[in-house]
């Protein structure tokens, strides 16, 4: 790589970081192009020599976030241990990088104010779905859990964890302890949080008790090997 070469991909590298921000902060139509080459302390001319519109800037940003969740997810899914249990660690991921990294966090946002662009839940939705097949054709979902309803839980829950760390990014009070309170709201979910006579449940329901996942007790309680951060 040429000198020229490598100031023009750092040149990028450094746009794209300061769009993050600002369209993770303001927004796609609260984002302008003089915002980020101010925040990047680069000329508009340099930046549309990369980049010729502000969409296209947003593409690029949308693209950083959507690699980062890919990288993250090969990771994730590569590492042994039953479907369920990646299930899980791929939802905690999502959290970590929802807290972590920007440019993931612009992307969502940037994805649901330009919906013809797609999805961050595109990379990641497939994943968790071939992973609840699997887990329910080993026999890991107890009771009537089918796929398609764990599906829509992890969807809910990642949801969840981006709007309430955007609630508290905006009210300066981010923690950075997300996943691990999306780690106890799953250790809820995965043990049930009822007796069955309480909550009204009769027959095998009342029997059987909230279907529980392989790796935890009888009792309710996830084993420590149930669940990793």
């Amino acid at each position: 790589m040429t000198k020229q070469q490598d100031r023009a991909v750092r040149t990028r590298a450094a746009l794209v970081r300061a769009a993050s921000a600002q369209f993770d902060r303001d927004g796609y139509d609260g984002t302008t192009l003089a915002k980020v080459c101010g925040a990047a302390g680069i000329s508009l001319g340099a930046l549309t020599f990369h980049y010729a519109s502000k969409s296209e800037l947003a593409d690029a940003v949308m693209a950083e976030g959507r690699a980062l969740t890919q990288t993250a997810l090969l990771r994730r899914t590569a590492q042994p241990g039953p479907a369920l249990r990646k299930v899980v660690d791929v939802t905690l991921e999502l959290a970590r990088l929802l807290e972590e990294e920007t440019s993931v966090r612009a992307a969502v946002r940037l994805a649901r104010e330009r919906p013809s662009t797609g999805g961050w839940s595109d990379v990641w939705l497939p994943v968790v779905q071939h992973l609840l097949d699997q887990a329910h054709a080993d026999g890991q979902l107890r009771g009537g859990a089918q796929p398609a309803d764990v599906t829509t839980l992890v969807e809910y829950l990642t949801a969840g964890a981006e709007a309430v760390l955007r609630g508290r990014l905006g009210a300066g009070t981010a923690s950075g302890n997300g996943v691990a309170r999306l780690e106890s709201v799953w250790r809820l979910a995965l043990a049930g949080v009822c007796i069955p006579e309480e909550a009204g449940m009769s027959g095998e329901a009342a029997r059987t008790g909230p279907a529980l996942p392989a790796g935890a007790d009888r009792d309710g309680a996830p084993r420590a090997e149930g669940i990793r951060s």
